[in-house]
């Protein structure tokens, strides 16, 4: 008697390690919504998050209706099969392969992962010698599409015998392997701050350009010493740079940056300008309504910002900070798109962006 194929029973969620608790919070606020009751797997400092319907039969609803920019923890979010354990040090591929096949006819493309901890670090190796013999190997099988459309494959290792089996859809996830966007530090810009704003604009803008445009203006508050200015000189983005400390001499030498020693939390530009920036130090809620104030006064029609948040109860204050704009806007009638995710470069913040529609 033939034995039933796998069928896709979880979703599996990469975040930072340390903030499983609140990604696991977040699926089953945003699976409950979709009337979809399961629970989940959140290990202290594992990196993911397994989350697992009741229902067998809800994961297509979810993977059809769960949009990954709704998930301000998670930073990839792939439908997996069960976990397959214990695979042969002789042959990893055949079973991966199968496990593979039962998800898709064909991919895109494949991605090799782990969690984004020390111990999974040192997988890299056998990543690295596993990764073109399984390449062949799926060629062979024609399991490789050229069609953007199709879905990718990720396989996340626990180990070099313990691997999920998952997809993703272009589109409602993230681009990047390990959902982590790999920049280089350039050695012109004034602090390591610089590549928070990099991967915002990479992960809220995609692909589109037109959003930051030569010749722009821009207000950056808590400038200095102008890490977040920095991106914004590059594309040649005129900028006030408001903060009572210091600016980068070559920074201020570009003759398209002002410096204002003034209280960023009072300052209003003149006339209104394309983008505002903050990287502001201070309670998640003030900068919320700080970013209001702006948006809903005019005085910009796109927000980039940080949330410094809490050691405790760290998604709850994003959910109340995302009350405050979207509240504050609706009632001024404003119309607009808000996102909050935690990037990579973040550390202990979540990163916000917040558009005049």
């Amino acid at each position: 008697m033939s034995q039933e194929p796998p069928v896709i029973q979880s979703l599996l969620l990469y975040c930072r390690p340390g903030f499983e608790k609140e990604c696991a919070t977040e699926i089953q606020d945003q699976t409950q919504k979709l009337e979809v009751s399961g629970f989940s797997k959140a290990n202290p400092n594992a990196g993911y998050v397994l989350f697992t319907p009741y229902e067998t039969g809800d994961m297509p609803l979810l993977m059809k209706q769960l949009r990954f920019a709704d998930l301000c923890f998670a930073r990839q979010m792939v439908a997996v099969l069960p976990l397959l354990s214990k695979l042969s040090v002789e042959d990893r591929i055949s079973p991966v392969l199968e496990a593979a096949s039962a998800l898709s006819r064909q991919f895109f493309d494949t991605w090799l992962e782990t969690a984004d901890t020390n111990d999974a670090k040192e997988l890299s190796v056998f990543l690295r010698k596993f990764q073109g013999p399984l390449a062949r190997a799926m060629a062979e099988a024609g399991m490789v599409s050229a069609k953007p459309g199709a879905p990718r494959l990720h396989l996340f290792f626990l180990n070099s015998t313990t691997v999920y089996a998952g997809l993703s859809r272009p589109g409602n996830a993230s681009p990047w392997p390990m959902g982590i966007v790999r920049l280089k530090f350039p050695r012109s810009a004034p602090s390591r701050s610089t590549l928070k704003l990099e991967e915002a604009f990479l992960f809220f803008l995609g692909d589109e350009p037109k959003i930051l445009q030569p010749g722009m203006k821009a207000v950056d508050l808590g400038a200095a010493p102008g890490g977040w200015t920095w991106q914004l000189v590059k594309r040649s983005i005129r900028v006030i740079a408001v903060d009572n400390g210091p600016m980068d001499k070559e920074l201020m030498d570009s003759g398209i940056v002002e410096h204002l020693r003034v209280d960023g939390f009072r300052y209003l530009p003149p006339r209104p300008v394309d983008w505002l920036v903050c990287d502001m130090v201070d309670q998640p809620s003030r900068i919320a309504a700080l970013v209001v104030r702006w948006m809903a006064g005019g005085h910009c029609r796109h927000a980039m910002f940080n949330l410094k948040l809490p050691m405790k109860k760290r998604h709850e204050e994003i959910k109340r900070c995302r009350a405050i704009i979207e509240e504050a806007l609706d009632n001024a009638g404003v119309p607009f798109r808000l996102s909050f995710k935690q990037l990579y470069h973040d550390r202990e913040e979540v990163t916000g962006y917040l558009a005049r529609l």
